[in-house]
């Protein structure tokens, strides 16, 4: 019996079927192959509404620039809250070290002897950038009209441990000061910037006198140097700005000469031994969460203008870069 032959009709039908299908399987891998796809795809990513909530917290430093990224960041993504707390580099790192922020400000690097294992028996992985740079400030009260600039000895014969309840005169840093009362403010020892003070002025860190208003609030040592004729104290250099009508910037002579603190000598190194680098740690958990991965991100890419703006000294042009670099390869995302 023969076969009856397929109606030609039919035959055209599924000829077109087959070229429909075989059209649209080449669509799509040229949707994934073209560049043009894949930047629509990059560019709806970076468009992307974010949600969530970011807890932050440590030097009291560093906290003013972190919260001038977080309202900029805000402002692109309104429904992330984050939140900046100021409880001194030490205290940070307890709460970072804790599980209870996801990231931590430090005006210093991390203990490795103490901090950093604490971080480690608690399963913490992190990643540290560098997002700026300080010229820790040693400030006197503005009618102060007889130093202008102080060597670091005179600096540890003021803030050594054994001064404490001996050195209280002016008179006694310097003989051709006045008889002046000497009253000292600056940060409490969970601070970043005591400890790197510390540890650059007195030789050792944590070592100092302890007859002084103590604060990780840097507003408590302004409150204080510049309501006492005779205050001195220490802080980072942003607060210095701040208040730059009623205090004053004492020079600093650390074996070559008074160098006043500025932008300038913190970058190039002159300001020694008082210029110090600025972080933030991320927990690289935390970066696995999209909210915390594009607030990161936002504050690297614009660490330069951030830190300009919010009258820091911003990091090198090319640290911006390796930072970048650095987040992309440690992202767990």
């Amino acid at each position: 019996m023969r076969n009856r032959p397929v109606p030609r009709l039919v035959l055209l039908l599924l000829a077109l079927a087959v070229l429909a299908l075989g059209a649209a399987g080449c669509g799509r891998d040229n949707d994934e192959d073209s560049p043009d796809a894949a930047a629509t795809t990059d560019a709806t990513t970076e468009a992307q509404a974010l949600s969530g909530a970011i807890e932050i917290d440590g030097s009291s430093t560093v906290g003013p620039l972190t919260t001038a990224a977080a309202e900029a960041f805000r402002a692109e993504q309104p429904d992330v809250n984050v939140t900046v707390g100021v409880s001194g580099t030490g205290g940070g790192f307890e709460r970072f070290c804790a599980g209870e922020t996801d990231i931590s400000n430090a005006s210093r690097p991390i203990d490795e002897a103490e901090e950093a294992p604490l971080c480690a028996d608690a399963g913490i992985e992190y990643t540290e950038f560098q997002v700026g740079v300080d010229a820790l400030t040693v400030v006197v009260n503005a009618e102060n009209d007889w130093v202008t600039c102080l060597t670091t000895e005179q600096l540890k014969k003021i803030w050594e441990p054994s001064a404490e309840g001996k050195v209280t005169n002016w008179n006694q840093v310097d003989p051709s000061f006045p008889d002046q009362e000497l009253v000292l403010a600056g940060p409490g020892t969970d601070s970043g910037t005591f400890d790197y003070f510390t540890d650059e002025i007195n030789g050792e860190e944590g070592a100092s006198r302890t007859d002084y208003t103590a604060s990780e609030d840097d507003n408590v040592t302004v409150q204080a140097v510049e309501g006492n004729p005779g205050g001195l104290g220490y802080l980072g250099y942003t607060y210095y700005e701040e208040n730059s009508d009623t205090l004053k910037a004492v020079e600093i002579d650390g074996g070559d000469g008074c160098v006043a603190p500025s932008i300038d000598t913190a970058r190039d190194g002159s300001y020694a031994p008082l210029a110090r680098p600025l972080f933030i740690y991320a927990k690289n958990e935390s970066l696995a969460r999209p909210e915390v991965y594009g607030f990161v991100e936002y504050f690297l890419t614009n660490s330069i203008q951030l830190a300009e703006d919010a009258l820091f000294i911003p990091v090198p042009d090319d640290l911006v870069a390796t930072n970048l670099s650095t987040l992309e390869s440690t992202s767990v995302r």
